[in-house]
């Protein structure tokens, strides 16, 4: 289902969060479930995996991880500022210290000048560190942009783990 590529991401992301003790919560909205799909696509990763918010529509941002109306009244829900608040709620309401979220236009309607279709607002962070956050416009297609998302949000919470980047 997914490439070798994205499923070692997903291996050595779960081992990385395993060997520190730490849960995983996902909240995503564009790939909706794709990332948690991925991490329990690695046999053993109950050990890690928590829990997957899919907030597709704002009403359930709002309801299910606090994403402030305001926020998505005047950033939008693809905004840097929805997806921090996106992680910062994940944090919160599941008790992981990891949390990943994703928020974007797949296309292939839906994207404007301003906010074209493929870009992905990606955010991840751990419990009292700093939220880290990735704008990307992917080329090609819905299942592209979706994959592409996934490969990009596995990578930032191994950063947010203090993993390093891969090369």
């Amino acid at each position: 289902m997914f490439p070798d590529t994205t499923l070692q991401l997903a291996r050595d992301l779960l081992a990385a969060s395993d060997m520190r003790g730490v849960r995983l919560a996902t909240a995503e909205s564009c790939t909706g479930g794709l990332i948690a799909g991925c991490l329990t696509e690695i046999a053993g990763s109950s050990a890690v995996v928590d829990r997957g918010y899919v907030i597709y529509d704002n009403r359930a941002k709002v309801e299910m991880l606090g994403v402030s109306e305001t926020t998505l009244a005047t950033d939008g829900a693809v905004s840097e500022a929805t997806a921090r608040e996106m992680v910062e709620g994940a944090l919160v309401r599941s008790g992981c210290g990891l949390a990943v979220a994703v928020t974007g236009i797949a296309g292939p309607g839906g994207g404007s000048e301003a906010k074209p279709v493929g870009l992905v607002h990606i955010a991840a962070g751990t419990r009292g560190c700093d939220i880290l956050h990735e704008r990307h416009i992917f080329p090609g297609d819905r299942s592209a942009i979706r994959l592409a998302t996934v490969e990009a949000a596995l990578e930032l919470a191994r950063q947010a783990l203090g993993v390093g980047a891969r090369s």
